[in-house]
């Protein structure tokens, strides 16, 4: 039987790096593949561990094609997908490929990669876990008339948008994918002590993340790496149930979820919106 092969996007730094270590440490045999944006961050990662890896800028789509390739030039299989990278932003700022930034790295990337990786995942175990946040039940809400924040905009409200928008891209690649053995799930890891919101000056992402008031309010990038490092190890319909939501390694209840999760119609749309935003063909 060949070895189970992983990818982790957002594996250059935070919960992505932490938990490459400890699928290292618990699984020795383990293939691990990283996708990184800074090429010396990813590239010390992929030593310590072990690791195939390779470099992609989620505000170009481009990039998210070529990356693609590259990781199915290694791996014919791909056990699970953990679409970890992301990030929050400041001002509005539009890619080169016509999205707001926020959605695109967050969302649109990858859900392309996730598109482009579909034979290697089903020739595997077919797992994708989508890193949410708190934010998408706190701030989140998806406008399907404007995705892209053309009308409104606040960084904070974009990245929760963007963070339940993860949710809702997981429930519906289980219900286009589950029969062709796609397992998806998406999940909160907690509010983890990390790098981000580097590129957001807002008062309270500075106060969270760069005082010392942040080892007192958020877990320990260990924790957050545990976190998903659990869903990267458990097997689907075991450990953890396809077409969920999840805080941290639990099930999450009705009142840790944003209702639009429950809206099968919206889930639905969403789904055919992103493709048109993205111009892939629709299951």
């Amino acid at each position: 039987m060949s070895e189970r092969a992983i990818v982790i996007t957002g594996g250059s730094d935070g919960i992505g790096a932490e938990a490459a270590r400890q699928l290292r440490r618990s699984q020795p045999s383990i293939r691990l593949i990283l996708v990184g944006r800074s090429p010396q961050k990813t590239a010390a990662v992929a030593r310590e561990v072990g690791a195939d890896h390779f470099l992609a800028d989620y505000t170009r789509l481009d990039e998210v094609r070529r990356v693609a390739a590259d990781i199915r030039s290694v791996a014919d299989r791909i056990d699970v997908l953990a679409n970890n990278a992301g990030g929050v932003f400041g001002e509005r700022t539009v890619t080169v490929d016509g999205n707001e930034k926020t959605l695109q790295v967050n969302l649109l990337a990858p859900f392309l990669l996730t598109h482009l990786l579909l034979d290697p995942l089903r020739a595997g175990e077919g797992g994708v876990i989508n890193t949410s946040s708190a934010s998408a039940r706190i701030v989140g809400r998806v406008d399907i008339d404007d995705l892209n924040h053309e009308r409104t905009y606040a960084p904070m409200r974009a990245y929760g948008d963007a963070k339940l928008a993860n949710i809702l891209f997981a429930l519906g690649l289980d219900r286009h994918y589950r029969d062709q053995g796609i397992n998806a799930a998406a999940f909160d890891p907690g509010n983890v002590r990390t790098n981000f919101g580097a590129e957001n000056n807002g008062f309270l992402t500075r106060l969270l993340y760069r005082t010392p008031v942040s080892k007192l309010a958020l877990i320990a990038p260990e924790k957050g790496g545990a976190n998903l490092a659990f869903f990267l190890t458990g097997k689907p319909g075991v450990d953890w149930q396809a077409g969920r939501f999840y805080s941290q390694t639990r099930l999450a209840s009705r009142r840790q979820t944003n209702k639009q999760a429950f809206d099968e119609a919206l889930v639905e749309e969403f789904w055919r919106r992103v493709h048109s935003l993205l111009g892939i063909t629709q299951n």
